[in-house]
C-alpha cells in the first residue's frame, strides 16, 4: 500500500510534529498534500473553487490594444486643441522679423476661458474681423492634412486666422504722424521689434497717418514689418474701422516650436513695461470741472457783502 498522507491534526493543540526521514531529516510541511488514488492533474496548473483548475490569463496583444490607445490619444489632442494649445503656421513675412515665413508657433488657448483679455505688446493670433484675407491665396490640404489640422496634431489649416502684435486695447489712443514714433496715450514706444530698415509709422494716404480711439471690447493691431502688414491701419473703413473685437481672438502666440532653429518665446516687448494707461474720464472730468468750481465760488463770496474774509456768515 502506499504511504498515508501526513498533515492531519493530531487532536490536540500543540505543534503538529513532522516525521523524521530515514536520514533524521524531518519531512518538509506542504500546503497541500496529495494522497494515493486523488487527481494531481499534470501539475502545469491549480485548483480553484470547485475543483476547476484556474489557467493564467494570457496579456492582450499590443494589435489589440493599438486601437484604444489611437483613441485615446486623438480625444487627448482634441481637448488639448480646444482648450490649451493650438499650433499655427506663419502665412506671410508682416510679422518679421519676429516671425518668419513658415515658422510654427503655439498658441495659449487657456488663459482666456478664465477671462483673461489680450493686453498690450502680445502677439495674438484672431479670427478674421471683416475680409483682411480678401484675395489672398489659400492652401488646399488634402483629407488628411485637414483631420489633423482639427485635432491639433497639425497647424491650424483655417486661411482665415491672422497673427498681429497688439498696440492699444479699449480706451487707448494711439497716433502715428510722419514716420513715428508711434505713441499710446501720448507715450512714444521705443520698437526695437520692428524690421530693420522700416519706420514706425508709414508715410502714405491709406491709413498710415492716423489718430484713433480704441472702443470697449476692440483692439488695434499692427505687424512689426510696418511697410509690408495690411493691419488695422489699413482697413479702417471696414465694419469695425480697423479694431479687432476681443471675441475674434483665439489666443497668445507664445513660442516659436519649428524649425528647431528658430526656437523661442514670445515675451512682450520691454516697451510696454511702461504706464501707458488712459486717464480714466471721471479723473479729467474733475480735473476740468475743479478750477470752474473756484471761479464761480470767488466770485459770488465777491459779490455778496454778508460773506466776510474768513468765509463765515456775518
Amino acid at each position: 500500500m502506499g504511504d498515508l498522507a501526513v498533515g492531519a491534526r493530531s487532536g490536540h493543540d500543540g505543534p503538529e510534529e513532522q516525521p523524521e526521514r530515514a536520514d533524521g531529516s524531518a519531512t518538509p510541511a506542504t500546503s497541500e498534500v496529495v494522497g494515493p488514488g486523488s487527481d494531481s492533474g499534470d501539475g502545469g496548473g491549480t485548483k480553484g473553487h470547485g475543483g476547476q483548475d484556474e489557467k493564467p490569463k494570457n496579456p492582450r496583444s499590443f494589435w489589440k490594444e493599438l486601437p484604444l490607445l489611437i483613441g485615446i490619444a486623438l480625444v487627448l489632442a482634441l481637448l488639448i486643441k480646444t482648450f490649451l494649445v493650438q499650433a499655427f503656421s506663419i502665412p506671410s513675412d508682416s510679422m518679421q522679423n519676429t516671425l518668419q515665413q513658415g515658422d510654427r508657433v503655439l498658441v495659449d488657448k487657456l488663459t482666456p476661458w478664465f477671462g483673461s483679455e489680450p493686453s498690450r505688446g502680445e502677439v495674438v493670433v484672431f479670427h478674421d474681423p471683416d475680409n483682411w484675407l480678401a484675395g489672398e491665396p489659400t492652401p488646399n490640404p488634402n483629407a488628411v492634412q485637414q483631420v489633423l489640422s482639427k485635432i491639433g496634431l497639425m497647424p491650424s489649416a483655417d486661411e482665415k486666422d491672422l497673427i498681429k502684435r497688439v498696440i492699444g486695447v479699449a480706451g487707448d489712443t494711439i497716433e502715428c504722424e510722419n514716420s513715428g514714433p508711434l505713441t499710446v496715450n501720448g507715450k512714444a514706444l521705443n520698437e526695437t521689434y520692428v524690421y530693420a530698415g522700416n519706420t514706425p509709422c508709414s508715410v502714405d494716404d491709406q491709413g498710415g497717418q492716423f489718430k484713433v480711439t480704441v472702443p470697449p471690447g476692440k483692439i488695434w493691431v499692427m505687424g512689426d514689418h510696418r511697410q509690408n502688414s495690411l493691419d488695422s491701419r489699413y482697413h479702417q473703413q471696414d465694419k469695425y474701422q480697423g479694431f479687432v473685437p476681443v471675441g475674434n481672438v483665439v489666443g497668445r502666440a507664445i513660442v516659436i516650436a519649428w524649425p528647431p532653429t528658430r526656437w523661442n518665446t514670445l515675451p512682450i516687448p520691454d516697451t510696454f513695461d511702461q504706464n501707458l494707461s488712459a486717464a480714466a474720464p471721471g479723473a479729467l472730468g474733475l480735473a476740468g470741472a475743479a478750477p470752474l468750481v473756484l471761479w464761480r465760488r470767488r466770485r459770488l463770496t465777491a459779490g455778496n457783502p454778508r460773506v466776510s474774509g474768513r468765509g463765515t456768515a456775518g
